[in-house]
């Protein structure tokens, strides 16, 4: 497994769903913060778009907040 730490950024409505939204995550560069500086030296760059049309799902996410991203291999 591999692991990345994505900030929200952007939230995005639709006009051909009421319900489907855009989540726009970027890699973490807040080298302030000690945690941060370790994702950010090994994954300086990136983003990671989604478009969620699951209510309770977006409810999850917060703009600007921070969120742990999981990659496993898939069978």
């Amino acid at each position: 497994m591999v692991r990345g730490k994505f900030q929200l950024q952007a939230i995005t409505k639709h006009s051909w769903s009421p319900t489907a939204q855009t989540f726009v995550f970027q890699a973490v560069c807040a080298d302030h913060i000690e945690e941060n500086k370790r994702f950010h030296k090994y994954t300086p760059s990136g983003q990671l778009s989604m478009t969620v049309d699951n209510p309770p799902a977006q409810e999850f996410f917060e703009l600007g907040k921070s969120y742990y991203l999981d990659f496993s291999k898939a069978e």
